[in-house]
């Protein structure tokens, strides 16, 4: 089961160019796709869910030309949006029962027995006859992914799952997506790092509409390995040492602003010698 895109482009009437070329291949599992807002994420996933369509290029899924034939995906994708609305005097079970029948699950029986396994599955099953108004931020987020999961899908997309999350609520969010992701293909769109380093085996960094940079999270680290720095500096210095220095980022720490640089060897005296993750690997990328 393979998802391929090809020299997939587009750009908007106001010429913003949101997809430039991009060609990618995903296998089964959990792929990462990271980068800043306005990168071009949500147009990719918008466009492999068959929401819009691409001035060029190709997405095939197992077999599926996804532009000729995208009722033939339909049946296979579960699509979790960015902005995920949903009725708010209604309790889960009620609109999951009604999106089950719209996603083609006829049979009544059927269609409790699926919703009820979901509910327990995202664990709403026990406030499933509460209205979705009065459901939390998390709580909406897992009843999202329910109904992503409604007809069994192959192919799951979920976009920005986790931003305005809570620590506890992305943990159960992060559980939740280890388990759908081993048997079926999920593309998880994101700007937060976490996300993908705790999840993925697979990653894209995307900018500007174009792809950046690919690889698994792991390799891509140790490609960095011994290249990395970091030194506390006094905030008034780091224009001085950014005009020097490659230096990918920076944060406050204990008072003190610490720079994070990269080097074949120590830049100058103070520096030290840091193990890269994977948020060096994208401020890296990014700033190139």
């Amino acid at each position: 089961m393979q998802l391929e895109i090809q020299n997939l482009s587009k750009t908007y009437p106001n010429g913003v160019k949101a997809l430039q070329s991009v060609d990618l291949n995903i296998g089964k599992g959990m792929f990462g796709l990271l980068g800043q807002n306005g990168a071009g994420k949500s147009t990719l996933m918008r466009t492999i869910a068959t929401l819009q369509d691409a001035d060029q290029g190709s997405i095939r899924f197992d077999g599926i030309d996804v532009f000729k034939n995208p009722h033939e995906l339909r049946k296979r994708v579960g699509y979790l949006p960015q902005n995920f609305g949903v009725y708010p005097n209604v309790n889960a079970e009620e609109l999951l029962l009604h999106i089950a029948d719209m996603k083609g699950i006829t049979v009544l029986k059927e269609r409790k027995e699926q919703v009820a396994a979901l509910l327990q599955q995202v664990n709403l099953y026990d406030v499933r006859k509460k209205k979705l108004d009065s459901y939390s931020g998390g709580m909406k987020q897992r009843f999202g992914i329910a109904q992503a999961l409604l007809g069994n899908p192959q192919l799951i997309i979920v976009d920005e799952p986790t931003a305005g999350l809570d620590p506890a609520e992305r943990n159960r969010f992060y559980n939740l997506l280890s388990e759908i992701g081993e048997n079926v293909v999920v593309i998880l769109s994101t700007h937060i790092v976490e996300d993908v380093s705790t999840l993925c085996n697979d990653m894209a960094i995307i900018g500007e509409g174009k792809v950046l940079l690919t690889g698994k999270p792991a390799e891509l680290e140790q490609a960095l390995q011994g290249r990395v720095w970091e030194k506390p500096i006094q905030k008034q210095a780091l224009e001085q040492y950014q005009q020097n220095f490659q230096v990918v980022s920076y944060r406050f720490h204990l008072g003190k602003m610490l720079i994070t640089v990269i080097a074949n060897q120590q830049p100058e005296e103070g520096f030290v010698a840091k193990d890269p993750n994977l948020e060096d690997v994208y401020f890296q990328t990014i700033a190139n």
